[in-house]
Parts: structure tokens; sequence; C-alpha cells
């Protein structure tokens, strides 16, 4: 979408001409960065047209010519953040390949923590063909490693499915793993399991090192032996079903 110069008028003594101060033009891209930021740093609630163009120095109705309401900003937000999610569609190894993409779909997550409602829920708000394109070259480039390694596109797309179901939950559940007080050093402190009446909760409260000494990577790695297991299972089954 194309944008004009902005302008503003600087204020000066009564008789003297006014100087005209000239805004840098700016582009869809450098808006929905200043979007990202003011997620980033504050929340997606705090993001909105009036709050955007405070930071960017212009005037609320100028962002609209760079997304039409507040549903297309985070749409596009989404959009910027998937773009770092790169899957190799060539790679000779689609089991390695998948570890890789994980670990680079949590990096994201740990990075923009406050996108990661959005890249859970707002496909939903939208029609698959509707979308922004690049929302979606994750997935045809990861229907595209699986059926050149010899995946049907039907179990292809069903792969999709079943292992961005388990990478998100684990973002979630990673995310939620919150500490009420690093610096206590009984773990029961630190968690906040106190607060639980222990008569009502006994296991929650005997499980307290295990739920402080959280690992999201081990965790991570050892779900997708699990879940990659299971898609090499369903790709041999049906490779053999059929008799390819």
């Amino acid at each position: 979408m194309s944008a004009r110069t902005d302008s503003a008028e600087s204020n000066t003594p009564k008789g003297r001409p006014r100087m005209r101060t000239r805004l840098t033009r700016l582009t869809t891209e450098q808006v929905l960065a200043t979007a990202l930021e003011i997620v980033d740093r504050e929340s997606v609630d705090a993001l909105s047209m009036r709050r955007l163009a405070q930071a960017l120095d212009r005037d609320a109705m100028s962002v609209y010519r760079y997304a039409e309401n507040k549903a297309a900003l985070l749409d596009g937000v989404v959009e910027l953040v998937l773009r770092e999610l790169v899957i190799d569609p060539d790679a000779q190894d689609w089991t390695q390949e998948l570890r890789l993409l994980a670990h680079r779909y949590r990096d994201l997550a740990l990075a923009h923590p406050n996108v990661v409602p959005l890249l859970v829920t707002r496909p939903l708000a939208t029609p698959l063909g509707l979308r922004p394109l690049g929302t979606l070259r994750p997935l045809e480039d990861f229907l595209e490693l699986l059926i050149r390694a010899g995946f049907s596109p039907p179990i292809a797309l069903r792969s999709y499915r079943l292992f961005f179901g388990f990478l998100q939950g684990h973002i979630l559940d990673e995310l939620q793993e919150l500490i009420e007080n690093p610096e206590e050093s009984e773990d029961v402190l630190r968690l906040g399991l106190h607060r639980l009446p222990r008569s009502k909760f006994p296991r929650l409260r005997s499980l307290a090192s295990e739920l402080a000494d959280y690992d999201g990577a081990q965790l991570l790695d050892e779900g997708l032996d699990v879940t990659i297991g299971g898609l090499e299972t369903l790709f041999q089954t049906t490779t053999s079903a059929t008799g390819t």
C-alpha cells in the first residue's frame, strides 16, 4: 500500500514564516515492526491504532493506510513473526528438520511470548485462503517437506495438524511455568504452592521440586521423540497398506 510523505508545521512567533517539517515516508514493514514492539513490550491489549500512531509520531488516521483495522494489524504482526520460521522443504532427513523446526518455533515463542496467543488463535478468525500469505508459508513448506519424503498429501496434512498441535500445546504449557518468588530457596515457596491447602492439593505440593525444575528444551525433545515416532509409524503403516 502506498503512503505519502506526512508533514507538520512548527510553532513560530507571530509574523515569522512557518517552517514545514517533513516526516520520513513510512513503510508497512516499519508499521508492523512498531506494532510488534508494542505487543512485545506491553501486551496485545495495549496495541491500538491510536497507540501505534503515537509510537510512529503520526496522526491516528495515517495508520489506516497500512492496516484497515486492528484485526488486520494483528494478522500483520503474526505474519511478521512467522517470516522468521524457516522450514527447508529440500531437507534430506525430514525427522531432523522437524526437530529443528520445533526448536525454531520455541525460540520465536520465547522471544515474543505476548505474540504466542495470536499465533494460536488468529488463524481461527480467518478462512484459510483469506489469511496473509506469509502465515501460510510454514504450512506449504511443511507439506512439501513430507510429500517429498514420501508421505501422501492427506497424510502430510494430518501430520502437520498433529505436529503443530503438540508444538503449540508445549509452548503454551512452558510459558505458564512461572516462578512467584525466584529468591526463595524452598520450591514450595518459589512456586507459591504454600497458598494451596495441603489437604486438597497433596500431589501438587509433593511435586514442588519437579515443577520448579522445569526444562522446556528437554521436555520438547522428549515430546518430539513421541510425536515424530508416531508420524514415522503413521507413514510406515500408510505406505505398507498402499504397497508403496
